[in-house]
C-alpha cells in the first residue's frame, strides 16, 4: 500500500509538472507569437511609407524625379514684337486646380490658357500682356491685387482643346506660336522677365520637352506623390527608386532619362499596355510589370515583363520592389496621375564633390565604357577552359596562344551577345606603331557564358619589334534578337617577352628487335666469312705469323701475351712442295732412326 500510494503521489507530481509544462510552452508561444507581430509591424511600418503631395518647392526633399511632358520652344516673335505662349494646364483632381500665374514683368506676349479640368486662377500681367481663354472654358480667371488690366483678358469664341488644333489656331491668328507647354497640377506661373525665344526654328513641332530650359518662365507644380522610409539606405548601398502609375492614369508612354553616378535600381509599375523606354541609361538595372524598350545610340530592343503586379496600392508595390531586389530599404516612392499619355522622367543626379580623375595603376584592368555606357573588361587566360587567367603583371610569351574573353556588365536583367570585329596593338614604348591583331572567336553559348565573348589570337607578328608593351583595344558589337550594332572598344595593356632559345639535344637512334636481330646475324655472317677465310690462307700458305693453329689462344699485336707456351716454327717445307724433296727428306730422316736402333 505504501508502494501504491508513493506510487500515485509521484504520478500526481507528474501531472502537476506537465500542467506547469504546458501551460510554459503556451506562454512561451504567446511571447514568440507576440515577438512576431510586433517584428513584423515594425518592419511595416520601417518600409513602407505613405505618398503625399508637395505644395510648394520649400518643403522636405521633393521627388528624385522631373517630369517633363509635350511641347514645343521655338524662335517666333510676331510683326508687334509680341511672343504668344500656349499653356495646357492638367489637374488630377479638383484640389490641385488652383493655380496662380504672375506677368507682371513680362515681354509683349500673348497668353492662351486651355485645360479639360476645372480650375481657378489668381491672375497678374502687365499692360503688354494678353490673356486668351475659351468663353466655354473651365478654366475661372480673377484680377489679381493690385487688379490687373481687365480689357487684356479675351474670351475666346471656338478655341480648339486638341493641342494640334490650338496651334493652327494660333498660327493662323497670330501668325506663328513661340512656345507650348504642358503642365500637371500647376501651382504657380512666373515670368521671368527675359526674352522667350529660342534660336532655331519657328515651327512649334511638339515633343517631349525639358521643361526647365525653358528659362523664361518659373513653374511651380505638384506633378506626383512621393514619399521616402524612415530607414533609408546609406550613401554606399545600391540605391532602389521606385515609380508607380495609377490605373486611373492616362499615361501610357514614359521615357526615363537615368544618369546616376552609381549604381540604381529602378522598379516601375504601371497599368496594362504601359511602355517604358530607358534612353541611353547608366549604372542602371530596371523591371517592371510592362514592356520595357532600351534606346541607345546603337541598340533598340524590348524586354519583356518580368513581374506580375496588378494592384497600384502603395504598400503593395513598394512591398513587391523589396522582394524583387532582395534589399531591406528603398530610397524613394513616387506615385505619377496624370492625364498625358507621354511624359518623359529624368533621374536628378547627386550632388556629390569634384574629386580629381584617379589613373589606374600600372597592370591594373581598365574597365572600358560603350556608347550604351556597358562597362567591358578584357580578361587573359593560357587554356581553352578559360580556368587560369592571367594577372595583368604578367608578361605574356610571344609563341604562345593565348584565350581572351571580354565581360559585359550589362544594364538591368538584359542578357545580349557580343562579337569582336577588330583587334588593333598600339605600341606604347620607342617603337611608335599601330598593328591588326589577327584573331580566332571562340564560340561561348549565353546558358554557359552569358554577357560574355570569347576568342584567342598569337603575338607572332611582335617578334621582330623591339617594344614589348603595348594597349590592346578591340572593337566590339552587341546583338539582341539577331540584331546586332556596335557596342564600343574594350581595352587592356599587355606585355611580352620572346620565347628563350633551346639548346639542340644529341639525337638518339632508336633500334627495335628486327633490327637488332639483323646487326647480330650480319656480325654472324661476317664471323664466319673471316673464319673461313683464315682458313683458306693457312691451307694455301702455312701457319701465318699471327695466328698459332696449336693454340687456342688468338695473339693480336698490342695485346698481352696469352699464358701458352709458344711452339717453334718448324723450317720444313710443307707438304705441298715438289715429291723429289719429300722423298729426300724421309730418307734422311728414317737412318738415324735405324742406326739408333
Amino acid at each position: 500500500m505504501w508502494t501504491l500510494g508513493l506510487t500515485s503521489h509521484a504520478d500526481s507530481q507528474w501531472d502537476i509538472l506537465e500542467i506547469g509544462a504546458a501551460e510554459m510552452e503556451d506562454c512561451v508561444t504567446r511571447f514568440a507569437l507576440l515577438l512576431c507581430i510586433i517584428a513584423t509591424t515594425a518592419f511595416a511600418t520601417s518600409q513602407t511609407c505613405t505618398p503625399v503631395t508637395a505644395k510648394d518647392e520649400k518643403g522636405a526633399k521633393g521627388s528624385p524625379w522631373i517630369v517633363n511632358e509635350i511641347g514645343c520652344w521655338t524662335s517666333f516673335v510676331g510683326e508687334d514684337k509680341g511672343e504668344v505662349h500656349i499653356f495646357k494646364l492638367n489637374f488630377d483632381n479638383p484640389e490641385n486646380g488652383i493655380f496662380q500665374i504672375d506677368l507682371t514683368n513680362a515681354k509683349p506676349m500673348r497668353v492662351i490658357l486651355t485645360s479639360a479640368e476645372t480650375a481657378y486662377g489668381l491672375c497678374k500681367l502687365n499692360s503688354e500682356v494678353h490673356l486668351y481663354t475659351n468663353q466655354n472654358s473651365t478654366i475661372t480667371l480673377h484680377n489679381g491685387h493690385p487688379p490687373s488690366f481687365q480689357t487684356n483678358f479675351h474670351l475666346t469664341q471656338g478655341l480648339p482643346s486638341e493641342e494640334e488644333e490650338l496651334i493652327k489656331w494660333a498660327t493662323e491668328t497670330f501668325g506663328g506660336v513661340t512656345s507650348f507647354t504642358t503642365l500637371s497640377n500647376v501651382n504657380h506661373i512666373t515670368s521671368t522677365g527675359t526674352q522667350g525665344t529660342k534660336p532655331g526654328s519657328p515651327i512649334c513641332t511638339l515633343e517631349i520637352e525639358d521643361l526647365q530650359e525653358k528659362h523664361f518662365m518659373k513653374i511651380q507644380s505638384n506633378p506626383s506623390k512621393f514619399c521616402f522610409p524612415q530607414q533609408q539606405a546609406s550613401s554606399t548601398e545600391t540605391e532602389l527608386h521606385i515609380i508607380n502609375i495609377a490605373e486611373n492614369s492616362s499615361i501610357r508612354n514614359v521615357s526615363l532619362h537615368v544618369h546616376a553616378e552609381k549604381h540604381t535600381n529602378v522598379f516601375m509599375r504601371g497599368p496594362q499596355g504601359t511602355m517604358w523606354t530607358f534612353i541611353n541609361p547608366r549604372h542602371a538595372s530596371f523591371v517592371s510589370n510592362n514592356e520595357i524598350t532600351l534606346n541607345t545610340t546603337s541598340v533598340l530592343h524590348t524586354m519583356p515583363p518580368r513581374v506580375t503586379l496588378t494592384s497600384d496600392t502603395a504598400s503593395d508595390v513598394q512591398r513587391m520592389a523589396l522582394d524583387h531586389f532582395k534589399v531591406p530599404t528603398f530610397t524613394s516612392y513616387t506615385e505619377l496621375e496624370l492625364k498625358e499619355s507621354r511624359i518623359s522622367l529624368v533621374f536628378k543626379k547627386s550632388e556629390t564633390p569634384t574629386v580629381a580623375p584617379s589613373v589606374p595603376a600600372p597592370g591594373s584592368p581598365v574597365a572600358t565604357n560603350s556608347p550604351a555606357k556597358i562597362p567591358m573588361v578584357i580578361m587573359l587566360y593560357t587554356s581553352a577552359d578559360y580556368q587560369t587567367p592571367i594577372d595583368f603583371n604578367t608578361k605574356i610569351q610571344t609563341d604562345k596562344r593565348i584565350y581572351a574573353e571580354i565581360s559585359l556588365n550589362t544594364i538591368g536583367n538584359l542578357v545580349v551577345t557580343g562579337k569582336v570585329t577588330k583587334c588593333i596593338l598600339r605600341s606604347k614604348g620607342s617603337y611608335l606603331g599601330e598593328k591588326n591583331l589577327p584573331f580566332f572567336p571562340v564560340d561561348c553559348p549565353s546558358n554557359s557564358c552569358p554577357n560574355r565573348t570569347r576568342f584567342n589570337f598569337l603575338l607572332e607578328q611582335l617578334q621582330e619589334l623591339s617594344s614589348t608593351t603595348w594597349d590592346m583595344e578591340c572593337d566590339v558589337s552587341f546583338c539582341y534578337s539577331e540584331q546586332c550594332g556596335h557596342g564600343g572598344k574594350a581595352s587592356r595593356n599587355l606585355e611580352f617577352i620572346q620565347p628563350c632559345p633551346e639548346a639542340p639535344t644529341p639525337t638518339c637512334i632508336d633500334f627495335g628487335l628486327s633490327e637488332v636481330l639483323g646487326i647480330a646475324f650480319g656480325g654472324f655472317l661476317i664471323g664466319v666469312l673471316l673464319i673461313g677465310a683464315l682458313w683458306f690462307i693457312k691451307i694455301k700458305t702455312g701457319y701465318p705469323t699471327g695466328l698459332e693453329m696449336n693454340s687456342t689462344v688468338v695473339n693480336i699485336p698490342g695485346c698481352p701475351c696469352s699464358g701458352a707456351k709458344r711452339q717453334p716454327v718448324s723450317t720444313n717445307p710443307s707438304p705441298s712442295e715438289n715429291s723429289s724433296a719429300n722423298a729426300s727428306i724421309g730418307s734422311t730422316q728414317s737412318t738415324p732412326t735405324s742406326s739408333m736402333a
